[in-house]
């Protein structure tokens, strides 16, 4: 489901820069539908972003990044789910 989660975030962070509102529209719908069916198995930071449409933070800890800046929210920047 991680694969496909990052699929969709690539093509609406490419669909938000070429302004294309179709693309933007389907891969939200995407993202949301897939938070409704892995809540329970997804971590919690990404799903944390997912909810708060940190799109790019999201992208960033699926591909393992942990200095992801802290956000609005006050979180902390790197902190891994669970750890």
């Amino acid at each position: 489901m991680e694969t496909q989660i990052k699929s969709s975030l690539i093509a609406l962070l490419a669909g938000i820069k070429s302004g294309d509102g179709q693309v933007i529209a389907d891969e939200m719908s995407r993202l949301d539908e897939a938070i409704e069916r892995g809540r329970a198995n997804l971590p919690s930071q990404l799903v944390h972003f997912l909810e708060n449409r940190s799109y790019p933070k999201a992208l960033m800890f699926l591909g393992g990044d942990t200095a992801i800046p802290v956000g609005a929210c006050g979180g902390r920047a790197g902190k891994i789910a669970g750890a």
